[in-house]
């Protein structure tokens, strides 16, 4: 196992009260160089490191030093890495699954969250952040009788700063828009781009879906309700760009196969699609090996593998290197660029979260829909 040079030194000197004034006076996990080292103080059985790297056993003792309440494991990690990663701490016969109380530091998602630390190298991208000065776009809101599912849509629309009638905007349409604002700060990102002239102002369409696995799972009425329903009411309320060039589909994880679905159902409609980590599963020769849930979407991108079509003229697509889904989307790129789209393609020591999409979406939008700044230096 890998061992952090300080806590090695440590742990030599066999003095646990050492070692606790070492942890009460550094920050942790301790990062050195390439090696992360996890620390858990207090009274247990048994501690193990609960993360989600493809690739590697999902959980992972920690050693006890001597009989002390001091837990650790040290690892090495490639530089730039993100990690989520939370404790499982056992105490007689019950196991809870709890934040690193040494790390302050969480990513949020809609299951909770999850303890995260940042490699050498990682930087946290400041054009994520609310930034003082820099002028807000507002949300509007949109209601939709949807024929297609039966229901009623409520659609969050964002508005860019000076806002104007008279001009023509671009669009986005955002597969689990709001899951976006919440855990991606899109409204910021969106705020400091335009701000910094990165990407023209946008009109934005958060979608959210009422059955969120089936409705993204190539369900012909989702792309209906897009581009019959959801397209056509933007159109009458926005000052929107008509022409396909002027329309995005973006979405992550199911959210992806929901873009590329709708897309390829409509060619034409969309001029280009931004998909993340997206969850392209296939087989070239019998089963699939993962959960039933997966059962429509493998035989959509058999089809799709099949007939491929051009569902849209350029594609950004982006994926972590430790989640389970790096295959499909590394193979998809050729396979893209094989039928003449443009793609663009962009991985990262990540997994298969929303701080990962957060951190892939200045490239992805400036390069679908480069601004007066990119426009001038490209």
């Amino acid at each position: 196992m890998m061992t952090s040079p300080t806590l090695t030194k440590l742990t030599k000197e066999k003095s646990p009260e050492a070692l606790r004034i070492f942890i009460e006076q550094n920050k942790f996990p301790l990062v050195e160089n390439s090696i992360v080292t996890f620390v858990f103080m207090g009274p247990a059985e048994r501690v193990e490191l609960r993360h989600w790297i493809y690739g590697l056993p999902s959980s992972l003792p920690l050693t006890r030093f001597d009989n002390s309440d001091i837990w650790y494991r040290s690892m090495e990690f490639p530089s730039k890495s993100r990690i989520e990663y939370k404790f499982g701490v056992t105490r007689g016969d019950h196991e809870d699954w709890i934040y690193d109380p040494l790390n302050p530091n969480v990513a949020r998602d809609p299951f909770g969250g999850n303890s995260v630390v940042h490699c050498q190298g990682y930087v946290d991208p400041e054009w994520s952040y609310e930034i003082s000065g820099v002028a807000q776009g507002s949300f509007e809101s949109l209601e939709i009788d949807s024929k297609q599912f039966g229901d009623r849509r409520h659609v969050r629309v964002y508005v860019p700063a000076h806002f104007r009638e008279y001009r023509r905007y671009r669009l986005l349409i955002v597969h689990d828009g709001d899951d976006y604002v919440r855990f991606s700060r899109l409204n910021h990102v969106l705020d400091n781009l335009i701000e910094r002239f990165e990407i023209p102002p946008l009109i934005v369409a958060l979608s959210n879906p009422h059955d969120r696995i089936r409705e993204y799972a190539n369900d012909p009425r989702h792309a209906h309700h897009i581009v019959e329903e959801l397209l056509p009411a933007l159109e009458s309320k926005y000052p929107l760009i008509t022409e396909s060039s002027g329309r995005c589909l973006m979405g992550a994880s199911f959210g992806g196969i929901a873009t590329l679905s709708t897309a390829w159902k409509f060619p034409g409609v969309f001029d280009c699609l931004l998909m993340q980590s997206g969850s392209f599963a296939f087989t070239d020769i019998g089963d699939h090996s993962r959960s039933p849930v997966f059962d429509p979407v493998v035989k959509f991108m058999n089809k799709f593998r099949e007939e491929p079509g051009v569902p849209a003229k350029q594609m950004f697509v982006s994926c972590g290197v430790y989640e389970s889904l790096i295959y499909e989307n590394r193979s998809l790129v050729p396979f893209l660029r094989s039928h003449g789209i443009d793609v663009k393609f962009e991985e990262a020591y990540d997994g298969h979260n929303w701080e990962n999409w957060r951190n892939r979406l200045r490239t992805g939008l400036t390069w679908l829909f480069p601004g007066p700044l990119w426009v001038t230096y490209m």
